[in-house]
């Protein structure tokens, strides 16, 4: 193993996660995708574009890891080369360095890195999506309205759930005694899903009176902007 060949694996993994193949999936279906790019595909794509979309973040976050690991890299290297394609996702080359939030190639990438801990960090993230879905299915409320299950308003538990299951990853690997190299690319990976969940159109926030700690609040936890808030943003999205 020499340094070209590190280059090669860790460039290379950071230009397979700026592919923007969301939005060709969009451009191939003739459509604009903006904001949360797997919603719009699923409502103005389709559901299969969807699925394709979702199918192609987790080959993309495994790839990189699965090639390093097959080519006998070592452990480091390989760990690089998987934060450096969540990475690209986030801040593409072919997207003027704004992409996308790092969460669903994120966990694929962490699946093939360290399984056996994904298997332990996972359980926050099912409970979270059993919450969203027991909710849907059995509405409470004046209304009783069902929402979908798949796509639909976005939900608070869904992306808490995400939040706890980076949180736990690290710990995980620490617990089932991963080479410390795993150790440290959890921990790095949540730094960096929390960065771009914090950075993510942070000036519209800046921009309104809301409160530094609840813009904080917001984006940490629930994956959302703070301007969310505004009564006037509300009325527009339930319109």
């Amino acid at each position: 193993m020499n340094i070209p060949s590190i280059i090669l694996l860790t460039g290379g993994a950071y230009l397979l996660g700026s592919i923007p193949h969301l939005a060709l999936l969009a451009r191939l279906k003739k459509v604009q995708v903006k904001g949360d790019l797997h919603s719009d595909l699923w409502y103005k794509a389709g559901k299969l574009f969807a699925i394709i979309g979702i199918l192609g973040e987790f080959a993309r976050g495994i790839l990189p890891v699965i090639t390093g690991k097959l080519l006998d890299f070592d452990p480091a290297v390989v760990s690089a080369a998987g934060l450096a394609v969540v990475c690209g996702q986030m801040w593409p080359i072919f997207a003027r360095f704004d992409g996308e939030k790092g969460n669903t190639i994120g966990l694929a990438m962490a699946t093939a890195l360290t399984t056996w801990a994904m298997a332990i960090a996972i359980i926050p993230l099912a409970v979270g999506a059993g919450i969203r879905t027991f909710a849907r299915l059995f509405p409470r409320g004046k209304d009783g309205k069902h929402q979908p299950v798949f796509g639909g308003p976005a939900s608070n538990s869904l992306p808490m759930a995400m939040f706890l299951t980076f949180l736990v990853l690290p710990f995980a690997c620490w617990m089932l005694h991963q080479p410390l190299t795993q150790v440290i690319a959890s921990a790095l990976l949540f730094m960096l899903i929390m960065i771009r969940r914090l950075t993510d159109g942070l000036q519209a926030d800046l921009k309104t009176n809301i409160p530094e700690y609840k813009i904080i609040l917001m984006r940490l936890f629930l994956d959302r902007p703070a301007i969310d808030l505004l009564p006037d943003r509300n009325c527009r999205s339930a319109e």
